[in-house]
């Protein structure tokens, strides 16, 4: 059930009392006084959520009565840094806060069966997916396991956050492998902004089947634009189940999802400080996907861009065969040996289906820390950085619609992992 929802805009204050009234309730529903605690928060992509300080809030909280841990739920992302954590997570001990490993540190605990996958995607998957989850998670003993995480537009479960979490956030190679290829076969546009997605309802199979034994609660909040164009909390919900989830996804649908016109020229920025790879950073591409018009162009500004992959073996995939698109791609993958780069890291493959255009429109990137060879090899055009932020400095756009000196229109999007834009048609 949900045990408590706020839908307005809130301060950064009022968001840290609900907090507070979350760690009380946690106390008073699941354990009165729990020895062990564990913290479950979104990694550096999802910084701008503040899911960093509400984690730290309630590490404050448990930690005074309770041996407290953090894993940030990175899936196969790179762990943080010590200096990452402590400029999401402030004041938890870097010894508190544990690296995620999605192939050597998960345990495999059952599977959604494949006659069920099948059943929920139509036919379009006919594979089980196994249950694997981190090893921390399920074979030590706690009194409160807390998630953390933003709700907002997801190109592979529909909405991010609830048990996202654990299948892919804490997920092992296994289960994200065969869940993200799954969702890439039933199409990422008709994933996008969707409340129960074909994976998603595997994913609430498997949290029913499978972690019952865990003494779990969900902290969500959802977030939009305020009068003044800044980000703002605008919804707090609180509960145990997946009416939690629905709750905050009906207001993402509400407050994230912008219905425009087919965009022709599109400038987005994806933040330095918490977009390095375009694993990451290529939100931009899933986000606008729906509102772009046929022939136009999505000039990515990137400052943090560093790499593909955000492991070495998905980096190699990515630029072996390029964004190219789903038939190409597909091709490759059937074609690919069962122990072949494809098939073994299915993740990428599911990727590089979601990273392509399929030559509707043109993905440009304006990288601070890639050079064009690079970014051209994986079929995206490349712009200077420098020349692009001298044209479309984003300190001087406002989100929506902007004319250029020249006369040039473009869209601007300083936050494109913040929501989701798209034609009314394609919308559905």
């Amino acid at each position: 059930m949900t045990w408590f929802q706020e839908e307005r805009h809130l301060t950064k204050d009022e968001v840290l009392a609900l907090t507070a009234k979350f760690a009380d309730e946690a106390k008073k529903r699941i354990a009165a006084n729990p020895k062990r605690v564990l913290l479950l928060p979104p990694d550096i992509t999802r910084a701008h959520s503040g899911a960093g300080y509400i984690t730290e809030e309630l590490y404050k909280i448990f930690a005074k009565d309770a041996d407290a841990h953090v894993i940030p739920t990175l899936g196969q992302h790179v762990p943080h840094t010590p200096e990452q954590n402590r400029w999401m997570f402030g004041s938890i001990p870097e010894e508190r806060i544990h690296k995620h490993d999605w192939r050597g540190g998960a345990k495999h605990i059952g599977e959604i069966p494949a006659s069920f996958v099948k059943e929920v995607s139509d036919g379009k998957a006919d594979w089980a997916i196994p249950v694997v989850l981190n090893t921390m998670l399920v074979e030590e003993k706690w009194d409160l396991v807390l998630n953390i995480g933003h709700v907002v537009p997801h190109e592979v479960l529909g909405f991010a956050n609830h048990n996202k979490n654990y299948f892919i956030g804490l997920g092992g190679k296994e289960m994200i492998c065969a869940s993200h290829l799954m969702a890439a076969c039933c199409g990422i546009e008709n994933n996008l902004g969707m409340l129960i997605t074909p994976l998603r309802a595997c994913y609430n199979k498997a949290e029913t089947d499978y972690l019952g034994f865990l003494p779990d609660a969900y902290f969500q909040v959802v977030m939009a634009y305020n009068d003044e164009d800044e980000l703002q909390h605008c919804g707090v919900f609180a509960g145990e189940d997946v009416e939690t989830y629905l709750g905050a996804a009906r207001l993402s649908q509400q407050r994230n999802i912008t219905v425009v016109p087919p965009l022709k020229k599109v400038v987005a920025v994806m933040q330095g400080d918490e977009f390095y790879s375009t694993w990451v950073a290529n939100k931009a591409v899933y986000r606008t996907r729906k509102a772009m018009a046929d022939g136009g162009e999505l000039l990515i500004i990137a400052p943090g861009l560093e790499r593909f992959g955000e492991q070495p073996e998905i980096d190699a995939i990515i630029r072996k065969y390029g964004y190219t698109g789903t038939p190409h791609i597909m091709k490759l993958y059937n074609e690919c040996p069962a122990d072949g780069d494809l098939k073994n890291f299915a993740v990428g493959t599911a990727h590089l289906i979601h990273g392509s255009s399929e030559d509707r429109f043109k993905i440009t990137y304006a990288p601070g820390k890639m050079n064009r060879e690079d970014i051209e090899s994986v079929n995206f055009g490349f712009a200077d950085y420098n020349e692009t932020l001298k044209r479309y400095n984003p300190a001087a756009l406002k989100n929506g619609f902007n004319t250029m000196p020249d006369g040039e229109e473009i869209y601007f999007i300083s936050t494109p992992s913040a929501g989701l834009w798209s034609t009314a048609e394609r919308l559905g």
